[in-house]
């Protein structure tokens, strides 16, 4: 318990600081304070944009679009990466494509994607799932192949072959890879869908930022940026939240 505090507070402190330093240098003239708006002025404007909805309503279409995005990504990618990890002439013929093709930057499909489906809400959501199905892709993969054979003869000999062996031995030894994908996964998920809004949305907290800077409101920006943020830490914790649960022996092991 008193560990847990102390991370705690280890972890509050460093960005307090930063914040009081900022607002002590913003207020003392030290830096500029039109260019770096101080974290109370930010607070003031953010209140603001929530009074009169445009905050909210940028953070749930922002949220939509990550959330549909990831979790079609997020299920493409676990289910092929188990099967390529599993089948070995899938995994031979499948892996160089899928190689090749992480190394294209997904955001650079953007384009082709808005000539193909419009200005709409399926280019942007299509190009989430895509970072995030081979970020998950290729995480799954890796742990499906590294289970010890060791582990899965273990199994065997107490009778788990075929689906019995794939669900109580082969899936809980991947998992805590699997799992690692899909964390990495939500924090480049979160950056794409912000680009996209930067370059083809007039909604969004990706537009928000972009717009504030194109008018030179900075502190709008700022509220922007922090949002995102904070979506990020939510969304993370979201999947954290989720591999506890999902896995209580990790957690046990921890400890």
């Amino acid at each position: 318990r008193r560990t847990r505090s102390l991370a705690l507070v280890l972890g509050v402190a460093p960005p307090l600081v930063l914040l009081a330093a900022w607002q002590l240098a913003a207020s003392t003239h030290v830096i500029d304070a039109r260019i770096f708006t101080p974290p109370s002025a930010i607070l003031h404007t953010a209140l603001q944009l929530l009074a009169n909805g445009t905050l909210g309503s940028d953070v749930a279409i922002t949220s939509a679009r990550l959330g549909a995005g990831y979790a079609i990504g997020a299920l493409f990618g676990v289910s092929v990466g188990i099967a390529l990890g599993v089948l070995r002439p899938l995994r031979a013929a499948l892996s160089p494509l899928f190689a090749a093709l992480y190394a294209v930057p997904q955001i650079a499909l953007l384009p082709l994607l808005l000539v193909i489906f419009g200005l709409g809400e399926t280019p942007k959501v299509i190009t989430v799932a895509a970072v995030t199905f081979f970020v998950v892709e290729l995480n799954t993969l890796g742990a499906v192949r590294r289970v010890s054979p060791e582990l899965l003869e273990a199994g065997e000999a107490y009778g788990a072959r075929g689906w019995r062996r794939f669900r109580y031995v082969l899936l809980p030894a991947a998992a805590p890879g699997i799992f690692t994908g899909l964390r990495v996964a939500v924090a480049l998920a979160l950056v794409v869908v912000t680009a996209t809004e930067f370059v083809a949305a007039n909604s969004g907290l990706g537009y928000l930022v972009w717009n504030s800077w194109q008018l030179f409101e900075p502190a709008d920006m700022y509220v922007g940026l922090v949002t995102i943020a904070l979506l990020g830490v939510i969304a993370t914790g979201i999947v954290v939240a989720t591999e506890r649960l999902a896995l209580p022996w990790t957690r046990r092991r921890a400890r």
